[in-house]
């Protein structure tokens, strides 16, 4: 009786992994990411309205000791005409990330993003981390998808 329950159990267990990726793919999730637009527009408010993102967040399935320290990583687009507004009115220079997502809360990015993006930067329109928090924003003209890496992004 009791190795008919500890069977039952231990089928019980496998069936979990199966059932939640069949509800990962009816549900449409695409990755473990965000896609709400209205955090970004609340920590980058000169981006203006976004029309899509994907981004995560260093306290998503939190691994190890909880920081205090807030870090948001990804991509979102622009409206249409945002980026000839913000180049018209800031200095940029050809510059691209210096590394590929490399935190471990940044893993599903890889892969992401525009096809042979070609950034744009302006100093203007990043926090330089003096402060409490630093931004980074790189712009693809073609796409008007902007990369962001942003510690401490709401102050």
């Amino acid at each position: 009786m009791e190795r008919r329950k500890l069977i039952g159990i231990g089928a019980g267990l496998a069936v979990l992994p199966a059932w939640w990726a069949l509800r990962q793919v009816a549900s449409g999730a695409e990755g473990d990411w965000h896609t709400e637009t209205a955090p970004l527009e609340r920590a980058f408010p000169l981006l203006g309205p976004l029309t899509d993102a994907k981004w995560v967040s260093s306290r998503d399935n939190d691994q190890g000791v909880p920081s205090p320290e807030l870090v948001i990583s990804g991509f979102a687009r622009l409206a249409p005409g945002k980026l000839a507004e913000l180049t018209a009115a800031h200095a940029f220079v050809s510059d691209g990330p210096a590394d590929d997502f490399s935190s471990w809360f940044e893993k599903p990015l890889k892969g992401e993003g525009p096809d042979n993006p070609q950034w744009i930067r302006s100093n203007d329109l990043d926090r330089d981390g003096n402060g409490p928090s630093t931004t980074n924003l790189w712009f693809d003209r073609r796409t008007d998808t902007v990369r962001f890496w942003a510690l401490n992004p709401y102050g």
